[in-house]
């Protein structure tokens, strides 16, 4: 399709923004101190702000009240909220051939703390529905939704969220590309220390509290100003998944699109990141697993830190 040829399937997608993604949606639990607790403890995030008696919950966890769980049907009197107007959205892109998808970015606006025993509202509208656009992945539109939060009725945030809708590009016997991943003005200093086989952490200069990922604040103190250590690149396996489905062969090493192992991987320094493990069969992948950093290059315009185990599983 030429760039300035008219797009019948876009002005019928342009037609559904505007129109609501979600209505009067409740979230499945009140925000509580477990739910609380596992994510900091996931994220190694220490701040006294979201523990005791006057707790409040991180801000990042906004969406994690919302969400409806694994299952494809809402339970009975789950409040959802999912429109009509939104799988209508969804079907027309499908029909199309537009079967695949990726998130491609998300903001947040944050107007209240949450605190334990909060009730969650919602509702969300369909934002925007882009012309068609030609990526890497593919050619497709996207499609961007906003949630209005409210806690007992009160505006407590906004949650930002696109999509990519798809066609996958035809590569052929070509290898795969890996997602490319969102460098901005707060990781750029990360990317820049991979592109020197660097594992860069961030050290708050007031307190010296060392975090990751990389955020623009202290966790610990709210301090802005920091610095950076180099990691050793020792740690071992604190938790991981096992991805079988969707298959994705610029992730699997035999390029057949199998399962692969995801690991959130505890550095010897504290602080945890995400990664692939490498070296051991995904089967083999186990909490506790020693791993050391490794420098991995997926195709020639990227580059990735992964971690390969010190011994056989």
């Amino acid at each position: 399709m030429r760039a300035d040829a008219p797009d019948p399937l876009y002005e019928r997608l342009a037609s559904y923004a505007g129109r609501p993604a979600a209505i009067a949606g409740t979230g499945k639990d009140p925000v509580n101190a477990p739910m609380i607790r596992h994510w900091c403890e996931a994220m190694g995030d220490t701040s006294p702000a979201y523990r005791g008696p006057d707790a409040v919950a991180p801000p990042a966890m906004l969406q994690a009240w919302t969400m409806r769980g694994l299952s494809e049907d809402p339970e009975p009197g789950s409040g959802s909220g999912r429109s009509t107007a939104y799988d209508e959205l969804l079907g027309l892109l499908d029909g199309a051939g537009y079967t695949s998808v990726v998130a491609t970015d998300c903001e947040q606006e944050y107007l209240r703390p949450l605190r334990p025993g909060d009730l969650i509202t919602f509702d969300a509208v369909i934002e925007a529905v882009s012309p068609r656009k030609t990526t890497k992945l593919g050619a497709g539109y996207f499609v961007t939704t906003r949630m209005n939060v409210r806690a007992n009725g009160e505006p407590a945030g906004t949650h930002r969220f696109r999509i990519l809708k798809y066609h996958p590009a035809r590569r052929g016997k070509e290898t795969p590309l890996r997602p490319r991943p969102v460098v901005n003005r707060d990781n750029a200093g990360f990317w820049a220390g991979v592109a020197e086989h660097r594992l860069l952490i961030q050290r708050c200069t007031s307190c010296a509290t060392l975090r990751f990922p990389w955020l623009p604040g202290c966790n610990a103190c709210a301090g802005q100003e920091w610095d950076t250590v180099g990691a050793s690149g020792e740690g071992t396996v604190f938790s991981h998944v096992v991805m079988h489905h969707p298959p994705f062969p610029a992730f699997d090493p035999s390029g057949e699109g199998g399962p692969y192992a995801v690991a959130l991987i505890e550095l010897a320094e504290g602080v945890r990141i995400v990664g692939n493990v490498i070296g051991v069969p995904y089967d083999k992948v186990r909490v506790g697993l020693p791993v050391r950093l490794e420098f991995l290059r997926t195709d020639p315009d990227l580059e990735l830190p992964v971690f390969r185990a010190s011994e056989g599983g």
